[in-house]
């Protein structure tokens, strides 16, 4: 049976995108979305994005769609990039959790794309891993969370972006950046110049309801106690080094480090942070630490991305030196 034939039979797949891997099931089937929040064990009032493979699929799960959304597909679909709009009545209500509205994405990864194809289907697809933990960029990530618990997994080559996309709300008077990626906010504003940032992207979501995945709880964080801090390379060291049983993700650029220690890439170099994190994340855990400190990346570019998953890692708990 191919993975199109599980799809269409209200199963569900976890499939590689270029984002991370994603836990795939019909929109259209709240009795197959429905898997998905048992496998994940999500929590029932987190939204899921939508992954499409043309625009016309698009005009089958949004309405109303603004010239906004046409700009901003031209310029960054197919890729990491997902926009919230008024939803049609084909999307499921377990897809969009009560809300009117639809978050939608059009992935660049083939394999993803070549699903959608077959299935004939948009998908809903969170991160094919357990609720709350890092994400999962390679398919043994998927198998370590979920074997057993789906029906199958595409195996593929580990992610390319390494963080989920970003989200951009058009469903409202003004375009709010609600989780941020690989697409920054700066080429965003090429786009949207009156774009505003959803104070969530920096701190908890606060309310019944969210209107994209990753706003609300701790997200992303391993078994592991997890510690954002922020500071200059010589004050991490000395912050760190007074740690027992501890451990430090910092970077390239860093010296003077004496706790064991994982490098996530230069400060420099934003993308490869985005690429390594989660993967460090979780080889934490394989370690016997007490503690781990996260030296803080930048809030530009796709620093803003890492910075948002490191925040919800550590469940709000930001060190400043």
């Amino acid at each position: 049976m191919t993975a199109a034939d599980i799809l269409n039979n209200g199963g569900v797949v976890a499939i590689p995108t270029e984002t991370v891997y994603g836990l795939a099931a019909s929109a259209f089937s709240d009795d197959a979305v429905g898997k998905v929040f048992v496998a994940k064990g999500r929590p029932q009032d987190n939204p899921l994005i939508v992954h499409i493979s043309n625009i016309d699929m698009l005009n089958e799960v949004a309405m109303d769609i603004p010239p906004s959304a046409c700009e901003c597909a031209k310029r960054f679909w197919p890729g990491p990039f997902t926009i919230v709009l008024k939803k049609t009545d084909k999307v499921c209500d377990s897809v969009s959790r009560g809300l009117d509205t639809v978050a939608v994405r059009m992935p660049s990864h083939p394999v993803a794309k070549a699903v959608i194809e077959c299935a004939k289907l948009p998908l809903a697809a969170p991160s094919a891993n357990i609720s709350g933990c890092p994400s999962p960029t390679s398919a043994n990530h998927v198998i370590n969370d979920l074997d057993g618990k789906i029906d199958a997994v595409i195996v593929g080559d580990e992610s390319e972006v390494g963080v989920e996309s970003t989200v951009v709300s058009l469903a409202g008077d003004k375009p709010v950046l609600l989780r941020p990626g690989a697409v920054t906010l700066e080429q965003l504003r090429e786009v949207l110049p009156d774009i505003v940032v959803d104070s969530a992207v920096l701190s908890e979501a606060k309310g019944d309801k969210v209107a994209s995945p990753g706003m609300k709880y701790k997200h992303y964080s391993p078994k592991t106690t997890v510690y954002l801090v922020e500071g200059d390379g010589k004050a991490f060291a000395d912050y760190v080094n007074e740690k027992q049983n501890s451990a430090a993700i910092c970077f390239s650029e860093d010296e003077g480090i004496k706790i064991p220690f994982i490098v996530y890439g230069s400060r420099l170099d934003e993308s490869t942070l985005a690429h390594n994190i989660f993967g460090i994340l979780r080889d934490i855990d394989k370690e016997n630490y007490k503690e781990v400190y996260v030296h803080a990346p930048s809030k530009t570019g796709v620093g803003l991305a890492v910075y948002n998953r490191l925040i919800r890692a550590a469940a709000f708990k930001v060190i400043e030196l």
